[in-house]
């Protein structure tokens, strides 16, 4: 029984099947497909944007008690 998700295919771990897989990829005989990780697409790139992005959205006294709150948690006051 495989560890893999209900449909979701797997690269072949045989070195021979998975250089066939790549020749097949590389000639158009099929179709290279990612791998479905089962990840909203939207919020992922939003993830990326990082803590830049929540700074901008907060106001400078919600970051600046933000910012507070975690200097007291860092130094243990």
């Amino acid at each position: 029984m495989s560890n893999t998700p209900k449909g979701k295919a797997q690269r072949p771990r045989d070195p021979l099947a998975l250089a066939k897989l790549i020749g097949d990829i590389a000639t158009g005989q099929t179709e290279d497909k990612p791998p479905e990780d089962g990840k909203n697409a939207n919020a992922a790139n939003l993830g990326r944007l990082g803590g830049a992005a929540r700074a901008r959205a907060l106001s400078p006294e919600k970051r600046s008690e933000l910012a507070k709150k975690a200097a007291a948690k860092r130094w243990g006051k």
